[in-house]
């Protein structure tokens, strides 16, 4: 496990996506995660549905079921999930931004079946019964989670016999260099407000301590990568035709502005294999 020089709070996390709110929607989009490039002429919006639909194939959703959005940012995946399958979903954010938007958007846009419900609270403490979801998924937000057991723990704790947790995740490769932690990864978990960056092995240890068995895993990160080429684009494009961006570049009360150079970050960590970006699915069997 990688841990960054400086430690990063949940409150930390909530402010890092409450700053950057309309950079995030205006450059990443409102599904705010990776795109999913399956046949390479996708566009950057289907690439990013591609991606959950490649999640639903794994889980395999059944209507009526009730499903947890673990970190559903603007709950654009958990209204996609919902609608396709008729589901009842439930998402959860500490981004007081994310929770307001993603509630303007269930109320601008009624589905005409499953259900959708956004809530403003941790994860980690998160006051859902025993047994509450048959399945649950997290979509690129355990990076941001101070005790990443206590992720699975809960996943575990919360979901009936026989469900499962699909989780998307940014990961460092097995044993990384030294210049790869100092240069990437470190900083990479510094400036995105990662609390911790495991790799696979850490993952399933965690999983399998909280009661999981790991159905599988995929290493996509030829097929997603290309993410990051499309935001650092856009940022340039922006901050050549929108001074906001330059403004904010250059405030220097604007805490998480250092994001715009992890862009440049990220794509290194992906060419030079220091980072991964996998799916892993996790059972619960009974208690």
């Amino acid at each position: 496990m990688i841990f960054p020089t400086a430690p990063q709070t949940t409150e930390a996390v909530a402010a890092h996506y409450d700053e950057l709110d309309a950079f995030y929607r205006e450059v990443w989009g409102e599904h705010v995660h990776h795109g999913y490039w399956a046949s390479g002429r996708e566009t950057p919006e289907a690439a990013a549905e591609a991606l959950v639909d490649l999640l639903a194939e794994r889980i395999g959703f059944t209507a009526g079921q009730a499903v947890c959005d673990i970190g559903c940012g603007y709950g654009a995946s958990a209204r996609r999930l919902a609608g396709r399958f008729d589901l009842t979903v439930t998402g959860v954010t500490v981004s007081a931004a994310q929770a307001d938007v993603a509630a303007a958007r269930i109320l601008e846009a009624p589905m005409p079946r499953g259900h959708v419900s956004v809530e403003l609270r941790d994860w980690l403490a998160n006051g859902f019964s025993d047994a509450s979801f048959d399945h649950a998924y997290a979509i690129e937000s355990s990076e941001h989670m101070p005790d990443k057991q206590r992720f699975f723990d809960e996943a575990w704790r919360t979901l009936r016999s026989g469900g499962r947790l699909g989780v998307f995740a940014w990961l460092a490769r097995d044993n990384p260099r030294p210049w790869e932690i100092r240069h990437l990864l470190e900083p990479i978990c510094r400036e995105g407000r990662l609390p911790s960056l495991g790799d696979e092995a850490d993952y399933r240890h965690m999983a399998e301590r909280a009661g999981f068995k790991v159905a599988s895993v995929e290493d996509l990160s030829d097929r997603v990568r290309r993410t990051w080429a499309i935001c650092a684009r856009r940022v340039l494009g922006k901050l050549a035709t929108q001074p906001r961006y330059i403004r904010f570049l250059l405030d220097r009360t604007a805490e998480n502005r250092i994001f715009a150079a992890t862009l440049l970050r990220l794509m290194v960590a992906y060419r030079t294999r220091s980072m991964r970006y996998c799916l892993m699915i996790y059972e619960r069997g009974a208690a």
